[in-house]
């Protein structure tokens, strides 16, 4: 069979869903995943890099004239299997944190967070304006919502690594980056709310922001506050069933649900998967550990081990690497980097008290790995009039910063940390 006889089988095949294709695909992205992130591991960085690597590398061979991988980032059946992975993702996000570490996190941590998301957006927006104004005001409010974002899983992993997680700035680092998250969200929803408003030729005032925000947070807040009363209750009454994985079907039964009910009142679905995991807090399902049960974040792990690195193959093999063939690809790649770097260092002033390192503080809020991966792939299904607001060019832009910033930071942070206590 030559290789022009295989693209057209794999074309025909994804375009008709076959499933056959479907599990040649994940087989192309578990594998590439896997072997991505095992060669970035070894050098001292975070799999979700290698993975996102992997990915672009496969979306680009068409470049060498291996064209058998190609329709792998646009198939629908893998790309509602990324979607998936999303949610399981933020909602893995959501175990990690809980409710009461959002309550303690403290005055420095609240004005690192809130200097965390308004810092970038304003500096991402400014980007937008000065390099990308034939792109629109919408495009331009998406990169700076794209930049407010933090991944916590990376910098926490760091922390770890280097047994540093009990220090006032790891503690501070992460309280934010929870509220970050939060806060990022919101600013999700407004943006995504705006740009609705306008393809439907609706009037979008600051009363509509208003609204949005406060539908955001009405729901977020409110979705936790009934959620803490109504989970330990439902836990309980599922401990008492008999059959098997329960406590996974019941946790993710909550996952599922609040992305449904999100999406349905006009949100973005990972605000709702997020909700669910800050409310399902392990005190909600002792019954089931007392008697020899994994934890919910311990059965989690597998099916988003298995997801998650589909949305980061897929989410790279949708950069379009001929896009940097034009310098200004380059150029907005680097500014929207030193943006996002900067703008995180502005953290730093929210640090109050002394004996802090708040250079450390601005490092550990730079990676945006999943997360702003995460609000790219939202600005990918945005369209106004017809046309997505962020196209393949700012696309590949915000993909080459979220590799720069998650590939520095670890580095980094070892250092600023070190040099804080020597």
């Amino acid at each position: 069979m030559t290789p022009e006889t295989l693209v057209t089988v794999a074309t025909s095949a994804a375009d008709g869903h076959d499933s056959a294709y479907v599990a040649f695909a994940l087989a192309v992205i578990l594998f590439a995943a896997k072997a991505g992130a095992d060669l970035v591991v070894r050098i001292g960085q975070a799999a979700v890099l290698g993975e996102l690597l992997a990915g672009v590398m496969i979306g680009n061979l068409d470049l060498v004239g291996v064209n058998i991988f190609e329709p792998i980032a646009h198939d629908a059946a893998v790309s509602t299997l990324a979607n998936l992975g999303v949610i399981i993702l933020l909602f893995q996000v959501g175990l990690e944190s809980t409710v009461g570490q959002m309550l303690r996190v403290g005055w420095s941590a609240l004005l690192v967070a809130v200097l965390g998301v308004v810092a970038p957006f304003a500096l991402g927006w400014l980007v937008g304006m000065v390099l990308l104004p034939e792109a629109g005001s919408y495009a331009h409010a998406f990169i700076g919502a794209t930049l407010s974002a933090t991944s916590v899983g990376i910098t926490a992993r760091v922390l770890q690594d280097i047994g540093k997680m009990q220090t006032q700035e790891a503690k501070i680092i992460l309280g934010a980056a929870v509220v970050d998250d939060v806060l990022g969200l919101v600013v999700l929803a407004v943006v995504t709310g705006m740009v609705g408003a306008a393809d439907r030729g609706v009037d979008f005032s600051a009363l509509s922001i208003a609204g949005t925000v406060a539908k955001s947070s009405g729901f977020l807040f409110g979705a936790i506050a009934l959620g803490v009363w109504l989970a330990p209750r439902v836990m309980h009454l599922a401990s008492k069933l008999r059959a098997r994985n329960v406590l996974l079907a019941t946790g993710l039964g909550f996952c599922f649900l609040l992305a449904w009910l999100s999406g349905v009142i006009g949100l973005a679905p990972i605000v709702g998967a997020f909700a669910a995991g800050l409310i399902l807090e392990d005190v909600h399902y002792k019954d089931f550990v007392s008697r020899g049960e994994h934890g919910l974040e311990e059965l989690i792990r597998p099916i988003s081990s298995f997801l998650a690195p589909v949305f980061f193959v897929v989410m790279g093999a949708r950069t379009d690497l001929s896009s940097f063939a034009d310098p200004s690809t380059l150029g907005v790649a680097a500014a929207l980097t030193l943006a996002a770097i900067l703008g995180k260092q502005a953290c730093s002033f929210g640090v109050l008290g002394k004996g802090v390192s708040r250079l450390a503080v601005g490092i550990g809020m730079i990676p945006r790995g999943e997360v702003g991966l995460i609000f790219a792939n939202i600005g990918l299904t945005l369209t106004l009039g017809g046309r997505p607001i962020i196209d393949q060019r700012i696309f590949a832009a915000i993909v080459l910063m979220v590799i720069f910033t998650t590939f520095v930071t670890p580095p980094a942070l070892r250092w600023s940390l070190m040099r804080a206590r020597s």
